[in-house]
């Protein structure tokens, strides 16, 4: 079975272990770290042994770590390296993780690590399987009826559960009106990607807007 290692931090990460409990049948094992930590931490090493960090987190295949800190982050992927995690996920984009120091680690262990800022932009590669057959860049299938939204099968989905809320939600939609409901239910689920002119939670609504029309266009 593919174990899956959750990081938490305050309110982010409990979306995905909801995910995988409910869409998957992969097993999960999770650690949390505070809400609250200085914006520069000088030992992150020392700063996590103080914790009361469970590092069975990283007896899984796979793991997602919403540190939403550069520093916590690579000490995270030193401490995962060290313990064979295969793939390293890292939400919050290059903002929330030292991109040049990841790249070493992940160059020196062989060791995955893909940095991105939302998680339903994730593509499959060799080491991320079979977490991104199922969560990542959205797929679906679609049936309509009657000019209207009758079915929506997700093949693929964001890991915060959105894509199988919007299934749920744009059934009986008119499929004229479809793809652009699809983005506007997926950021008022509430989406927790970054609010802005640019990205985030709205390239989120693109994607699932561009998959709808894709499921569309392949309509059996």
């Amino acid at each position: 079975m593919t174990v899956i290692g959750v990081i938490t931090r305050g309110k982010y990460g409990h979306r995905l272990i909801e995910s995988i409990k409910e869409h998957s049948d992969f097993s999960v094992v999770t650690t949390d770290l505070p809400e609250f930590v200085p914006a520069f931490i000088e030992d992150p090493d020392e700063f996590l042994e103080n914790l009361d960090f469970d590092r069975h987190v990283f007896s899984a295949d796979i793991v997602v770590s919403y540190a939403l800190h550069p520093d916590l982050t690579s000490s995270i992927a030193k401490l995962a390296a060290e313990a064979g995690v295969r793939s390293l996920i890292v939400p919050g984009g290059p903002s929330r993780a030292s991109v040049p120091e990841l790249k070493n680690i992940s160059e020196a262990s062989g060791m995955d690590i893909e940095v991105d800022e939302i998680c339903c932009t994730l593509e499959p590669n060799s080491c991320n399987r079979p977490f991104t057959e199922i969560f990542g860049s959205p797929i679906l299938k679609v049936k309509t009826k009657d000019g209207k939204i009758a079915e929506v099968e997700v093949i693929k989905g964001a890991p915060c559960g959105s894509t199988w809320y919007m299934a749920k939600e744009i059934i009986g939609v008119p499929v004229k009106d479809a793809p652009p409901k699809a983005g506007l239910l997926v950021q008022h689920y509430p989406c927790r990607a970054s609010r802005g002119d640019m990205g985030g939670i709205h390239e989120s609504g693109e994607l699932h807007k561009q998959a709808l029309i894709k499921a569309l266009e392949n309509e059996e």
